[in-house]
């Protein structure tokens, strides 16, 4: 599987080394284990893949990813495509399944992964991240006044999006958010979830 990505990063001479990098750092298979034990009331201990993809290549490099709690490893939730974006500056464009189970475990299915196609998903308008790079430290947020909104279950969620990437290390800071009042409903809410490679 790596060689597998390492030739697909490798045909991508239009992509900046630092866009090449920060998909070296974004793929693969973590877990927040350390900072679970350490504080278990605030922090599920939890699983995260992300999964290079071979959909927009022309520009781009794009991760199917979702995760899941150690104890129901079988049951992933919050499938999604990151698509990181050669532009002047790196941006990162996310995308939802229109259909959520289709593709639950995908992650983990080689032969599942392989069916998804860019119909599989809808772009998600106000969910395109800026990144600001220092010291091989990759930094994506969301621009000022921002909102990330997706539908799901005939309702509107709102969500605030944002991660920091090094070479071992993914931080999330994803939150739910209470479009009335904007305060954080779930997520990231005392600070990021913090999964190391393995």
């Amino acid at each position: 599987m790596a060689t597998k990505i390492a030739l697909h990063l490798d045909r991508l001479t239009m992509i900046s080394p630092d866009l090449k990098t920060l998909a070296d750092y974004m793929t693969g298979e973590f877990d927040n284990q350390e900072q679970a034990l350490a504080d278990p009331a605030w922090y599920v201990h939890l699983k995260l893949w992300q999964v290079p993809v071979q959909l927009f290549t022309e520009d781009s490099i794009t991760f199917f990813a979702e995760q899941a709690n150690i104890v129901s490893l079988n049951r992933p939730y919050r499938p999604r495509l990151i698509r990181l974006q050669q532009k002047q500056e790196i941006k990162v464009q996310y995308y939802m399944p229109k259909n959520p189970s289709a593709v639950n475990g995908a992650s983990t299915n080689i032969d599942l992964l392989k069916t998804l196609t860019v119909e599989d998903f809808e772009l998600l308008p106000g969910c395109l991240l800026d990144v600001k790079i220092e010291n091989k430290v990759f930094t994506a947020s969301l621009p000022q006044g921002a909102k990330c909104c997706f539908n799901y279950a005939g309702e509107t969620k709102q969500v605030s999006l944002g991660f920091q990437a090094r070479q071992d290390e993914f931080l999330s800071y994803d939150k739910g958010i209470d479009s009335e009042t904007g305060k954080a409903l779930w997520g990231a809410i005392l600070g990021p979830f913090r999964f190391q490679k393995r």
